[in-house]
């Protein structure tokens, strides 16, 4: 399996943290050198290791906040 490479580019802040210190975060994070993108996940302190998560483009961010909006969330 192809080694996955990531830069976090701007953390835009921490959702919950666990009580085994790992962190739901939403960041916008650069995948394999491609353009950054909205990023949803679980992160082990120090981000040394992550979960699985959900990444959205700028279009899709706005789609789920429309959508948020129109539930009263």
């Amino acid at each position: 399996m192809a080694e996955i490479k990531f830069e976090i580019e701007k953390e835009l802040g921490k959702i919950s943290e666990s009580s085994k210190g790992w962190t739901k975060e939403l960041n916008l994070i650069s995948w394999n050198g491609n353009e950054a993108k909205y990023d949803l996940r679980d992160w082990a302190p120090e981000h040394e290791k992550m979960g699985k998560g959900i990444t959205l483009s700028l279009d899709e961010l706005k789609q789920l906040k429309k959508l948020l909006i129109e539930l009263g969330i």
